[in-house]
């Protein structure tokens, strides 16, 4: 009996450092390609907006944190696996993940906006204060995209013609020399696109979606979900962390963007 006691006491032991990381270690999953989000600074090391979340709720639990870097696409596998305990990594809040795993509250909005060609945008009356109204109001407006993204998508599905680049350097070509009006991405490919083409493009900021993201927690994971939820629940605090990541990263988010620091994805 007594044997079998210790041996019981054993399993439970490994099987909650397995689902804690060793020593309780927090292990948070991301995909260290998308700067200033999830990246690496000069020697490597995990930086950005997501790995100072993940630093600031290892510290709410008590716990030290390791991040992962894990391709985007291999996160849910890794969750359910258990190979990572947590994934902060920009990760929108889908019916499809949520077959898959389970969601905190979400965090951050990820906006879909448009890339908007200049001549097409005098002619129209469209500027950057326009309204997502304002260019679906243009019935002869030429969307383009890229097969199989919400560029494609979205644009379809006000009944709109889409035609689908093969990349997002040749969408953004289409755009700049006019052979193409306009294309919905997420700020930073949008922003960027304009920055190679400020003379033949413009940004419109109303969002066509607003993609709410989440923590990602392994199905039935109820309790690290809950804990996720009371520190997403403390971000708008005096001193909390909105306040703490506008501090470190408005000046980024601006040279970035060029126009909003980190209000930008918190407000929906």
């Amino acid at each position: 009996m007594k044997k079998i006691f210790i041996l019981a006491i054993t399993l439970l032991t490994v099987l909650t450092l397995s689902a804690c990381g060793r020593d309780g270690t927090l292990r948070v999953g991301m995909d260290l390609r998308y700067p200033p989000f999830e990246t690496v600074d000069g020697n490597n090391d995990p930086e950005g907006i997501s790995v100072d979340v993940a630093e600031a709720f290892a510290e709410y639990l008590g716990r030290e944190v390791e991040i992962v870097n894990t391709n985007f696409l291999s996160l849910i596998p890794a969750l359910n696996s258990g190979e990572i305990d947590i994934a902060i990594a920009s990760m929108s809040i889908t019916e499809d993940r949520e077959k898959k795993v389970d969601f905190s509250d979400p965090y951050f909005y990820f906006k879909i906006i448009a890339l908007v060609n200049k001549e097409y945008a005098d002619t129209n009356g469209i500027t950057e204060d326009s309204t997502t109204e304002d260019i679906l109001a243009v019935e002869q407006t030429e969307f383009i995209g890229i097969a199989s993204q919400v560029s494609v998508s979205i644009p379809e599905s006000y009944g709109k013609t889409v035609t689908e680049a093969t990349d997002l350097g040749t969408a953004i070509e289409n755009v700049s020399q006019g052979t193409a009006d306009v294309l919905l991405m997420s700020a930073n490919p949008v922003v960027n696109g304009h920055n190679e083409n400020p003379d033949s493009t413009i940004v419109v900021w109303d969002a066509f979606v607003s993609s709410p993201i989440g923590m990602a927690v392994a199905d039935g994971n109820s309790e690290l979900l809950a804990q996720a939820n009371a520190f997403i629940d403390t971000f708008n605090e005096t001193g909390g962390l909105y306040e703490q990541l506008s501090e470190d990263w408005d000046v980024v988010l601006k040279e970035r963007l060029g126009r909003y620091g980190l209000s930008f994805y918190i407000n929906e």
